[in-house]
């Protein structure tokens, strides 16, 4: 007798797509970078996949975690190499994040100088925070 087993599945995958763009954070105000990345179902025989679909594109902003979806059309384009610049219009808002603030905020008693970073000195001034 002969046997014949196959192995598929249908999974979810998530893919980070390179873009690099520095930009004030509508949500907390803070700088923060561009964190493209696509999301897709797809079907693996013999754990290879062979089909994708379900593609969705998302930006996460690197200072409070807010994540938009990204216009489909905007989306291809970078997934297939391109670098068109993302605008506010290409981007809807899913789950806006929080920037930690307040309780590990330093202020430098010389210059005034904010952040929620962990500096021992002031990065503007050189005294010790």
């Amino acid at each position: 007798r002969f046997f014949m087993f196959f192995v598929f599945g249908i999974s979810q995958g998530k893919k980070a797509l390179e873009y690099a763009k520095t930009v004030i954070c509508a949500q907390c105000g803070g700088y923060g970078r561009y964190q493209v990345f696509m999301t897709y179902s797809y079907f693996s025989l013999f754990f290879i996949p062979i089909i994708k679909w379900n593609r969705h594109y998302y930006v996460q902003m690197s200072c409070c975690s807010t994540i938009y979806e990204l216009d489909q059309e905007v989306g291809r384009r970078l997934a297939h190499g391109e670098q068109p610049d993302i605008t506010e219009k290409d981007l809807t808002l899913v789950q806006a994040g929080r920037r930690v603030s307040g309780w590990n905020r330093k202020r430098c008693e010389n210059c005034g100088y904010e952040t929620e970073e962990d500096f021992e000195y002031c990065p503007k001034c050189g005294t010790k925070l």
